[in-house]
């Protein structure tokens, strides 16, 4: 009769052996995993009952501030590397082809369609960056009707998300289709540095561990075309402070990209930047 009931010693086991025979498998594979490294960690940290209130107390903060805008479990996710993590398991690629990171919570859906070669940068605020390259297949064969959604902050370091009222509506988005070239080309601005919410308790967890809050300069990228899949992706500011440190753990070495000072042009900086998709 005892080995049912609980113990210190087979808390894991013995959670688990409550699943029923007729549960999900992939459920009871993810969520026995789960069990059993949480009750490892609780062990191992011989955590005490002070320290597990602070935990769900944590939690609770956490959720209470998810919303509309604000996604404070996905910013946790990301602040602890699971987001990049998560996202490297499920995009692994071959040599050559564009590597993935994290989406962000800022991507909206309706962000207007543009000419190619448009401005996307509608409050006039910042340094203009023409960005310009070419989406192309693994052999180097251009791909045509390939969507090109981009977005960034503006040069205080918000989104127009952020900001309704303050900044325009689609300030510093556009989606742009390519051609038969795969060729895309905008204008924007130089990207800035800026630190992720950190006024909850993420941003707390941060303070107390000695971290800072910041992301390096980016422009956002979602890329897809028939036949092929979907890249998220960023490009960074080549030596940018925060470049090795970043808050998310977002930045792939790959992903950096020139940003070229413009003597006498239509703009003051250029980065090009070719996309390499795999296909589906």
């Amino acid at each position: 009769m005892a080995e049912g009931f609980f113990t210190e010693a087979n808390s894991a086991e013995t959670v688990i052996g409550r699943n029923g025979p007729d549960a999900d498998p992939r459920l009871v594979e993810v969520m026995s995993a789960l069990v059993r490294h949480l009750h490892a960690f609780a062990k191992e940290v011989h955590l005490t009952q002070a320290e597990w209130e602070i935990g769900v107390d944590f939690l609770t903060r956490t959720g209470q501030l998810c919303g509309p805008e604000r996604q404070e479990f996905i910013l946790l996710s990301d602040t602890l590397g699971l987001s990049m993590l998560v996202d490297a398991i499920n995009n692994r690629r071959p040599p050559g082809a564009t590597e993935n990171t994290v989406f962000g919570p800022f991507h909206v859906d309706d962000a207007p369609r543009r000419q190619m070669g448009d401005n996307v940068n509608m409050d006039g605020k910042g340094e203009p960056c023409l960005y310009e390259g070419r989406v192309l297949d693994l052999e180097g064969n251009p791909i045509a009707g390939a969507v090109v959604d981009v977005w960034s902050d503006s040069v205080d370091g918000f989104y127009d998300v952020q900001q309704p009222g303050i900044q325009p509506k689609g300030n510093n988005r556009g989606v742009f289709t390519t051609g038969a070239d795969g060729r895309y080309w905008f204008t924007g601005i130089k990207p800035t540095s800026y630190p992720i919410p950190d006024d909850g308790p993420v941003g707390k967890m941060l303070a107390g561990l000695g971290r800072h809050p910041y992301r390096p300069a980016h422009m956002h990228f979602l890329v897809t075309a028939p036949g092929f899949q979907k890249l998220v992706t960023h490009t960074f500011v080549g030596g940018d402070t925060w470049l090795e440190s970043d808050a998310v753990f977002g930045v792939k070495s790959s992903l950096v990209a020139p940003f070229e000072r413009v003597e006498g042009g239509a703009t003051l900086w250029r980065s090009p930047f070719d996309f390499v998709l795999v296909r589906a």
